[in-house]
Formats: structure tokens, sequence, C-alpha cells
């Protein structure tokens, strides 16, 4: 069933639903790139110790840069989670070095495994699924390994594809002894999540389904990125609202989503694991955000979303 067709309980309360709101800021993962590591002093300040932080691969980056983020990441107390965009892997020895190094020199265990946006592959690996057979995530010490969930689908591959390849990723980390979680590209209506989140269960698939989505960052940032990450339609359908270039300019923040999660929670209606940020808007600014919101700095608004203070 539709979770958003069912029989609607009565709303929570306001010091119920702020709770929720409050917990998810505080569960939260968060991103950076390699460039944003001299803010991760600051960042001490802003989030809790041991937070997962993502480490994104930025076009013509090194795989030694991954290394001395991660352990810039680890240094700084957090929990370091490097991108690996398997379509740059050029051969088995750096792939094994690369994940030997993570493993070694920042305490990493659990790296995201993605594709990446690229028309061909440089080496052997051609999908996510073509890592995970090697076995080398496993012989490194990897415990975990996070891969890519598309609610939406992706405006490149057919959606059936995305399926198959969203479930295949699952039974080769659980075959190979590691924990998977899925985390989504990231989306502005909660609704193809919930319908996702609730296809997932429904077949049985009961493993942790991360929500992503997008910092606070300008609205013309944030469509720039959706056009090279190939996010889905609620993304791109922001382009077509704006109704002036002034808009473009102006903040887009989360608060309506994260609001909206926060009820379908409360209700009942899904389980999701939680969300993560996506730092368009810089890293600082989506920490400052998240320690607004998991400080209880903020008020419900009447439309639908919430104010930090």
């Amino acid at each position: 069933m539709n979770p958003l067709h069912r029989t609607q309980p009565a709303p929570a309360s306001d010091s119920t639903l702020t709770a929720a709101i409050v917990e998810l800021a505080r569960e939260a993962s968060i991103e950076l790139n390699v460039q944003d590591v001299l803010h991760l002093p600051a960042s001490r300040a802003l989030l809790p110790p041991g937070q997962r932080i993502y480490v994104s691969f930025l076009p013509k980056q090194s795989w030694q840069q991954t290394v001395a983020a991660s352990v810039a990441v680890s240094s700084a107390g957090f929990e370091p989670v490097p991108h690996l965009p398997v379509r740059l892997i050029p051969d088995q020895k750096t792939l094994e070095q690369t994940l030997s190094d993570l493993v070694g020199q920042a305490q990493v265990h659990e790296v995201l495994l993605i594709a990446g946006d690229y028309d061909s592959a440089v080496g052997p690996y051609e999908s996510v699924s073509d890592v995970l057979r090697t076995g080398a995530l496993e012989r490194a010490g990897m415990r975990r390994v996070c891969v890519a969930g598309h609610p939406e689908g992706h405006p490149k591959v057919a959606l059936d594809v995305i399926r198959r390849a969203e479930r295949e990723k699952l039974e080769l980390a659980a075959n190979a002894g590691l924990i998977p979680r899925l985390l989504t590209q990231f989306f502005s209506e909660p609704e193809p999540f919930l319908m996702w989140m609730e296809e997932l269960r429904r077949e049985g698939i009961r493993v942790e389904a991360v929500a992503g989505m997008a910092g606070p960052s300008r609205l013309a940032t944030l469509l720039k990125f959706a056009l090279r990450c190939g996010a889905g339609p609620s993304i791109r359908a922001l382009g077509a609202r704006p109704g002036s270039f002034a808009k473009l300019l102006s903040d887009h923040g989360p608060e309506n989503l994260v609001r909206a999660l926060a009820v379908a929670r409360l209700r009942a209606e899904t389980d999701f694991s939680g969300v993560h940020l996506f730092c368009f808007g810089g890293l600082l600014r989506s920490c400052e955000w998240l320690h607004a919101i998991a400080g209880c700095r903020f008020r419900l608004t009447d439309d639908s979303g919430f104010a930090p203070e």
C-alpha cells in the first residue's frame, strides 16, 4: 500500500515533532571535499565526536588526496567514509593499495562505492558490483560498504536496470560478510523516497537506508550539481519554479523535506535510518545548520517547514 494513501492518524504535537527533527539532525551524516579539510578544526565545535563524514571525490582528484583527507577527518575525531568512484580505478593494484592505505592510515571501516558519472571506465571496473566481486574490501579489513540508492531513478539509466543493480549490490555485499548501507541520491520531495522505502521493505530488504539531501545552499548552486550528478526529477523541477533570477540566488534549505520525513517516521510509515547532507553550499554552512537544529534552535513554521534561529 502506498504510504501516502493510508488513513492518516492525528497530527503529532509540536513538541513531539520538534523532538523528531532534532533526532534526525543529531544522527545525520555530512560530506566534505578535499578543499574543505581546512575547515575541520572549526567543525569540531559544531558536530559531535564520531559523526560520519563522507569524503567526496572531485574531478582530477588523486587517490592519495582521498587518503590524506580521510586521515584528517579521522584525526579530527570523526568517522571518515570516502567515496570510491569505481570507473576511475585503473587496476586491481590501485584498488588494493588505496583500500590498504585507507584502513591503515585513516582507520576507515566503510567506503561509499559509486560507479561515478563517467561514460566509460578507465580500468576493469564498470560497476560497483565488479569491485564487490573482487573480495578486495573484506581482504583490506572493511566492515561495511555504502552503495547508492536512486528513489527517483537516473536520467541516463532505465529504472529496471537501476533497481536490479541496487539489489545486486546489496546481495554481493552481504555474501562477502560486509554490512551494507544505502545512501540515496539527493532529492527534494518525500513521496518518491517513501515509496522506494516501502518497495524495499515489501521485498524483504531490511538494510539501513539513508535519505540524501542538499544542505543549505543557493538554488542556482543546487541546480548546477543536480545536472552534474544526474539527480532525479524532484530536484530538476526546482529549476522551473524560481520565476526570477533573484530567486536563483536565494537560499534553499532542507527544512520542509526534513520535517516531512520526521512526520512519516512518527507515523510509522517508514523506517529509514537517517539523513545525510550533501554540502553544496559549503561544509561549515551545513555544519552550522546541523548544530542549530540538533540544539533545538528552530521554530516550526506554517509552510510545513521550520526556521533555524
